[in-house]
């Protein structure tokens, strides 16, 4: 018997711990008139579970730097407050916002500008940035470091006015290997455009999930997926691990100005991922004359698949370079499969192995004009995909999304929650988004 009394005891004393720890959990309330007049204030008295509210409408200063740790299961909160619609501004600094070893938070509702090196700072483990905006950056826009970086999701996020040159990026994103294996970086929901340098999205994290976003307007190109520098963790080699990319349901887009690839996988020349790539339901839209590729496959890759996507340049005219492949070197021998993509007739330099692909003049958006990129009535994109898009055949990719369930913002930032499904008919269309009458 008193082993059963002192087993309900230790229960009891869990219990009571854990509710003490939900307990202990506070709300602190930052603004102009509030006690905390900045979010320095409160930084270094965080504890798992606790929440900061954040007044909008008032411009704070930047270098926030958040060093305490949150919890897997009861993380940090920082949540700007909108007041009369205006987010909250962290404005300035070296590094407007950093997440410096502090794991397991949420950072949502705010208005990030000007730091003069980072806008947002990540190098923690488990960071979610949601509903905020990223503008007017001299150099990066949002970095994760080569070292102590882990999984990163943003959603709802905008970006633009960022990067500089060709080395300092809108969004440039890393994991570390060997300290977190397996981390993520997905991006979901986002509108980023109109920059000022650099890749729109450049990734050298070990896992890349890339869904439903707008990319529009990269200085340099749209999207760049690459190996770890080996620079910049002396801990981690290109063999550390394989750096896979899944690339579903989004509109990459150049504008008139910009002069280079729209996607590079592989290497920059310095890391190289011997990675699986995977490119499903996309629109990618060239700028007019472009003579640059769509697609750069460089260096060291395992894998490329592309399907039911959507390749077109305005004025109806053919793409000079589809794929192109003259410095890649495959790990086992050139693996590469694509189905039911939609091209322009006398488009050239597409792979040999892309099979069904739609050739046509004109595929059928809604208004090319204002940018309305569903395909319209009689679309030769309707019904034309592949519903079942496999991998090639010993290379699986692991954990693939399909189908894609949600439609990419129409070129601006929505509402947390508003992204809208992908309706399903039986036969899925080519594109990132599906007909709807």
């Amino acid at each position: 018997m008193r082993y059963f009394v002192a087993s309900l005891f230790l229960a009891a004393c869990f219990a009571l711990s854990g509710t003490a720890d939900s307990a202990q959990a506070a709300t602190y309330q930052v603004g102009p008139s509030r006690t905390y007049t900045k979010l320095q204030d409160v930084a270094p008295l965080l504890a798992p579970g606790d929440l900061v509210e954040v007044d909008g409408g008032a411009t704070y200063p930047g270098d926030v730097i958040f060093t305490r740790p949150g919890a897997p299961t009861n993380k940090i909160t920082i949540r700007g407050l909108r007041v009369n619609g205006q987010r909250p501004v962290l404005s300035g600094g070296t590094n407007t916002v950093e997440f410096r070893l502090s794991n397991h938070y949420v950072f949502e509702g705010f208005d990030v500008t000007g730091g003069t090196s980072r806008g947002i700072y990540h190098h923690a483990h488990d960071i979610t940035v949601r509903d905020t905006v990223v503008r007017d950056c001299p150099a990066h826009g949002i970095l994760g470091a080569d070292n102590d970086s882990g999984s990163l999701t943003l959603e709802y996020v905008e970006v633009y006015n960022c990067g500089n040159g060709t080395g300092q990026h809108p969004v440039y994103m890393a994991t570390d290997e060997f300290k977190y294996p397996g981390a993520v970086f997905r991006m979901q929901y986002c509108y980023l455009h109109d920059q000022r340098g650099g890749n729109n999205v450049k990734s050298r994290a070990e896992r890349n999930e890339i869904y439903y976003n707008w990319i529009s307007g990269g200085f340099y190109g749209e999207i760049e997926l690459i190996g770890p520098d080996p620079k910049g963790n002396r801990n981690v080699s290109t063999d550390t691990k394989r750096e896979d990319s899944d690339v579903v349901g989004n509109v990459f887009q150049h504008k008139a100005t910009q002069g280079t690839r729209m996607v590079r996988v592989g290497s920059d020349g310095t890391g190289e991922t011997k990675g699986r790539y995977r490119f499903v339901n996309n629109t990618f839209i060239l700028r007019q004359g472009q003579v640059s590729p769509a697609f750069e496959i460089f260096e060291g890759i395992d894998s490329l698949e592309v399907h039911n996507n959507v390749f077109y340049r305005p004025g109806n005219e053919p793409i000079d370079k589809v794929v192109l492949e003259t410095r890649v070197r495959w790990v086992a021998g050139r693996v590469s499969v694509g189905t039911n993509n939609w091209l322009p007739v006398g488009s050239a330099m597409i792979p040999a192995d892309w099979t069904n692909t739609v050739f046509g003049t004109n595929p059928g958006f809604a208004n090319l004009t204002t940018l309305d990129l569903r395909p319209a009535a009689g679309s030769a994109l309707i019904g034309a995909g592949n519903n079942a898009p496999a991998s090639p055949a010993g290379h699986p990719f692991i954990n693939p999304l399909w189908p894609p369930a949600f439609h990419p913002p129409l070129h601006t930032l929505q509402a947390v929650g508003t992204a809208a499904a992908r309706p399903s008919d039986g036969l899925i269309d080519i594109g990132a988004y599906e007909y709807t009458p």
